[in-house]
């Protein structure tokens, strides 16, 4: 009977500290979406959030393979979630959270993320002899990439009096950039458009 306590206890032993060493691993592939290929040569970096507030801790970094594929394994430790990064110059960064109660230690946990080509566009505004010197130019971005730090705002501008200036803001490359401007007070109104060509600065000029 001692012996069959015994080697009960040490199974029991043995199975906590087996889950107590329990690993998750997050794994999958990253995909340029801009020209519809794996996002190969990207460092992308692994970062836990932990319970309860507290500075991020770097988990892994590595740089993702031809076929955009990455890879972690880490000690399942108490965490509030993960943050998985990556960067490549001229593309937008990624940022993406997974949350701890998502995670199984049973099997991969299969994550598979996409980003974009940068591009930039150039909108100038020319209005050298205005009609009246109150003239009053107003426009609103139509179409083009959002909520970044490069990217153009989606509230309304203004313009007044004698203009020439450039704004430069980034978007999505190979897609379309767009605006509605109206001169306030005059018939002058339209859409101005362009195709915002991926790793280059395409130029959208407005005379009014």
């Amino acid at each position: 009977m001692r012996k069959i306590y015994y080697i009960l206890l040490c199974t029991i032993v043995l199975v906590a500290c087996k889950k107590g060493k329990a690993d998750f691993t997050i794994a999958g592939i990253l995909t340029d979406s801009t020209f519809g290929q794996p996002f190969s040569g990207a460092t992308v970096s692994l970062y836990e959030v932990p319970a309860g507030g507290g500075t991020n801790s770097l988990v892994g970094q590595m740089t993702t393979n031809a076929n955009g594929a990455y890879s972690f394994t880490f000690p399942r430790d108490q965490a509030e979630s993960y943050v998985l990064t990556s960067d490549k110059n001229n593309y937008f960064p990624l940022e993406e959270t997974i949350y701890f109660s998502d995670l199984t230690i049973e099997e991969d946990n299969i994550r598979n993320f996409s980003t974009t080509a940068k591009a930039w566009v150039r909108l100038r505004f020319v209005n050298q002899a205005p009609a009246d010197p109150t003239d009053l130019l107003r426009y609103l971005k139509q179409s083009g990439k959002v909520g970044c730090s490069e990217c153009h705002t989606t509230e309304e501008q203004f313009l007044s009096g004698i203009v020439d200036t450039v704004i430069r803001c980034a978007t999505d490359g190979n897609t379309t950039f767009s605006y509605f401007y109206d001169v306030i007070g005059a018939s002058d109104q339209g859409i101005k458009s362009a195709n915002a060509v991926a790793f280059d600065t395409t130029e959208i000029l407005l005379n009014y």
